[in-house]
């Protein structure tokens, strides 16, 4: 048979031997056989059997190769006068076949795996897998070097800490010649200092030292969403140990200033 026309993923394809075509996402691996029984059409030449709507027992057998996807589609919605648009794209998955037998009379596919496609798709996706794969096992190892027990038992322990915060406030203020208390820095109310005292911050200095990979490491943990750098708390707290008063007291005194004034 010359060619022969298939029908897979809703469209129909008109094929020849040794024919590589784009069809929609077919489920198998690279190399592996993949056939198409459903064959509208079988011509040689001049000879051209038209199916009803198959020709019946004829079949189409080729190689996969492989799936990719295909070029973004830009999907764009816009209801005029109305304040509406919308921009969305698409990349559909499309699989690479190439055409090996065109069979009639329900026989049988001579083609067996080609070990060179596969071979191929092997040493590409070793190309771009390499860090994904040597993330796997750590990922798999998480659960085991962290036992549920764990937080449970750094309870008791983040409540004595919380109820010493005080005593501890108190001693640092008599040493350092100031206010040692986390909850002078301006967007740090109680409820915030006690969690920040959970995680053992209590002093002004510990904040005042913070790396960029300190500020990083709480704000993930303590969930403060950026506070940190919006509201200045390593500057204020380097103010603070520096004997300057609370920046609230300096806003609130400008403010009455200028209000006098007015």
């Amino acid at each position: 048979m010359n060619f022969a026309v298939i029908k897979t993923g809703g469209k129909q394809y008109k094929v020849a031997a040794n024919d590589v075509i784009k069809i929609e996402k077919l489920d198998a691996e690279p190399g592996d056989v993949v056939t198409f029984d459903q064959v509208l059409m079988v011509g040689n030449g001049d000879d051209v059997t038209v199916g009803a709507p198959l020709v019946e027992g004829a079949t189409v057998a080729a190689h996969f190769v492989g799936t990719k996807k295909n070029r973004t589609v830009i999907i764009l919605k816009k209801h005029r006068r109305q304040h509406f648009d919308r921009r969305n794209g698409h990349r559909q998955r499309i699989s690479t076949v190439r055409i090996g037998e065109i069979l009639l009379g329900g026989a049988k596919t001579t083609l067996v795996a080609d070990e060179d496609i596969k071979a191929r798709a092997a040493k590409a996706a070793l190309l771009s897998g390499t860090a994904a794969v040597s993330e796997a096992p750590a990922k798999a190892a998480k659960p085991a070097a962290a036992p549920k027990a764990a937080p449970a038992a750094k309870k008791p322990a983040a409540k004595a800490e919380t109820a010493a915060a005080p005593k501890a406030a108190k001693a640092k203020k008599a040493d350092a010649g100031f206010n040692d208390d986390v909850t002078l820095i301006g967007g740090v109310g109680p409820a915030l200092g006690k969690k920040l005292a959970a995680a053992g911050i209590t002093s002004l200095k510990q904040i005042a030292d913070w790396t960029p990979a300190d500020l990083a490491k709480y704000d993930e943990e303590l969930a403060l969403h950026g506070r940190v750098e919006r509201d200045e708390w390593i500057q204020q707290a380097k103010d603070l140990v520096a004997g300057k008063p609370p920046r609230a007291k300096v806003d609130q005194e400008a403010a009455a200033s200028k209000a006098d004034k007015e």
